[in-house]
């Protein structure tokens, strides 16, 4: 499964300097699962077994709590069983499609 979630502080003291601070927090236990994975401006997308991907999140989710005391997590998945390398794969479809849109 392919899981992008985004986990932020809902309450820091008083900067966005905090605010990514937090959410670095979360970030570096994505890196140190070992899963795949890719963070932009929004989300942090990660791929592996339902009960891998989950506890990543519940951990990245818990570094966060540990400055706020609220927390904010939005999660959507794309549950595809015996698909890996997904992360990828999607990417290059979309490229080719969109080398295919030039052509015409």
């Amino acid at each position: 499964m392919i899981v992008a979630f985004s986990v932020a502080p809902t309450v820091t003291e008083s900067s966005t300097a905090e605010m990514s601070e937090a959410v670095a927090r979360a970030v570096a236990v994505v890196r140190a699962s070992g899963l795949p994975n890719e963070t932009s401006a929004m989300f942090t997308t990660l791929e592996g077994e339902w009960d891998e991907v989950f506890d990543v999140i519940k951990r990245a989710t818990q570094a966060v709590e540990e400055v706020s005391p609220r927390v904010s997590l939005v999660v959507k998945a794309d549950i595809r069983p015996g698909r890996t390398n997904m992360l990828t794969q999607k990417m290059e479809s979309l490229e080719h499609a969109l080398e295919k849109q030039k052509e015409q």
